[in-house]
């Protein structure tokens, strides 16, 4: 078996950790943050995204980004009237979700999922 130079094993290795760091490493949380002050995700969730203005209304700060990203695209699916298994209708969110784009999507969801909350334990 051949060695590896150190040059090449430092390549793989940060390949490797680049492909298993998760979604909010690959997502910019600051264009996250500013999508969601920008689309008035507070006025429902709060400026904290824990302080929801209604019960009903839930806390999304430390939700696993990727059930968040789910939630949104569902919302989205709903609004154009897909009956699929995967859609949400909800007047308020499917309304809001149409002027997302996947990547404010996935910035919004991964800036939410990096925020403190009693939601998740971080190790």
């Amino acid at each position: 078996m051949k060695k590896l130079s150190s040059m090449k094993l430092a390549a793989t290795l940060g390949l490797v950790i680049a492909f298993t760091s998760g979604t909010a490493a690959a997502q910019d949380l600051v264009a996250g943050q500013q999508a969601f002050e920008k689309f008035a995700c507070a006025s429902c969730h709060g400026a904290d995204a824990k302080s929801s203005t209604l019960p009903s209304y839930p806390v999304l700060a430390g939700q696993h980004a990727d059930y968040l990203l789910h939630a949104l695209r569902s919302y989205k699916r709903g609004a154009t009237g897909s009956t699929t298994v995967n859609a949400r209708n909800n007047a308020v969110m499917t309304a809001m979700v149409q002027q997302l784009s996947e990547a404010d999507m996935q910035n919004i969801a991964a800036w939410l999922a990096s925020l403190p909350s009693d939601l998740a334990v971080r190790r």
